[in-house]
């Protein structure tokens, strides 16, 4: 397995990893769960020059849409959820039950959260954007504070803080 690191100025520190066929994984090095490089993945600055170019641009507010080689691993619902997710547009927040009903399984919420919550490509797969149907912002991988700074990059408006906050 490959990988670089990348500062991003917003969130922190990131971790891109991938191989030849593609991009497997974007998470926070520091956060709700920390992450340890194995010893014997390669850093390779090269490989991921495209993708930390568009992350670049993204996090200066230059980029709405990614075109990135996305090879995460997961099941087949899982990927089904993701591929649903970079459906949603920059700036915009849909409910888990929202992309239950775009997958054809609108009973599956439940499993839907789960998938979310399994996303091993943030940012680029925008699972930051989905929120509760009450409007409350709900649980992130990285951490309910890095979701409102997210979503306040892209211009949502958030008021109240942590499990309480609504996307207005």
């Amino acid at each position: 397995m490959y990988y670089d690191l990348m500062q991003t100025g917003l969130v922190g520190e990131l971790l891109i990893t991938g191989d030849n066929d593609g991009l497997k994984k974007v998470c926070l090095i520091k956060g709700k769960n920390d992450f340890i490089i194995p010893s014997d993945w390669i850093r390779d600055e090269v490989l991921f020059s495209d993708v930390k170019e568009q992350l670049g641009q993204y996090f200066k507010g230059n980029l709405k849409e990614f075109d990135i080689r996305l090879t995460p691993e997961g099941t087949c619902f899982q990927k089904l959820v993701w591929d649903a997710l970079t459906e949603i547009p920059l700036g915009t927040t849909v409910t888990y039950a929202d992309i239950a009903k775009m997958i054809g399984r609108p009973k599956a919420v439940r499993a839907v959260g789960g998938a979310i919550g399994a996303n091993p490509i943030l940012i680029i797969i925008p699972c930051h954007r989905v929120i509760g149907s009450s409007g409350k912002l709900t649980g992130f991988s990285s951490g309910l504070e890095n979701k409102v700074l997210l979503l306040e990059h892209e211009g949502m408006e958030i008021k109240g803080s942590g499990r309480s906050a609504l996307v207005m």
